[in-house]
């Protein structure tokens, strides 16, 4: 069972908010810590508190990052918001806990001043389950993490990374280290974990996050 009591894709929404961030990846049971100051989002969120706190996370298409309209990806996640609150000049600092994926199928007009969109849970029906992650090299993905924090220089708490289950393992770090776009994509839209494993582990060992932008994806 997910977080939230959500058993099946059935139990969310088929509309959803949208919140268009570029590398902003969200995973069923990881978190996201968001800083919202634009008028628009603001009025999300409150819809979000007013409702059932559901939010749908999704990254502009590639190219598009700079419109103020992006086409969007394919696939996205929702999440729930679990923490709020507001600053004296009017942001909300929030975190989003992740739900499930979804398949992105059109967007709609519901009047409001954000994006909505209908969207499909069924691709990720998996995403309800908590994945033991049992059949991934724990070890080999350790050591490709330690060589790529050691080559950024990142300071990494490795006896909280050795307690923490695998499913967080991977699931943080393709959410925290710093791909490209497209490639943070492509370990969202992984269909299980293994499979995001296994593209976690290619760009961990590629090199600098800046290689990964200019070498397409195997």
């Amino acid at each position: 069972m997910s977080s939230f009591g959500y058993r099946k894709p059935a139990d969310l929404p088929q509309t959803i908010a949208l919140f268009p961030l570029s590398n902003a990846l969200l995973f069923p049971r990881t978190v996201l810590s968001l800083n919202v100051f634009e008028p628009r989002y603001l009025n999300m969120v409150d819809d979000a508190l007013a409702g059932d706190r559901l939010i749908g996370m999704i990254q502009p298409a590639a190219g598009e990052e700079n419109n103020p309209t992006p086409a969007l990806c394919g696939t996205g996640t929702v999440g729930r918001v679990t923490m709020f609150s507001e600053t004296e000049d009017g942001r909300y600092l929030i975190t989003l806990t992740g739900v499930s994926r979804f398949t992105f199928e059109r967007e709609i007009k519901a009047g409001a001043p954000y994006r909505q969109a209908l969207v499909s849970y069924d691709d990720f029906a998996n995403d309800f389950i908590v994945s033991s992650g049992a059949a991934i090299d724990r070890p080999a993905l350790v050591r490709s993490l330690k060589g790529y924090a050691a080559l950024h220089g990142f300071q990494v708490d490795w006896n909280a990374v050795e307690q923490a289950p695998t499913e967080i393992i991977v699931n943080m770090a393709a959410q925290l280290c710093p791909f490209d776009a497209m490639a943070k994509q492509a370990l969202l839209e992984a269909q299980t974990l293994e499979d995001r494993c296994r593209t976690l582990i290619a760009l961990l060992e590629w090199g600098a996050p800046d290689e990964a932008s200019e070498r397409p994806l195997q």
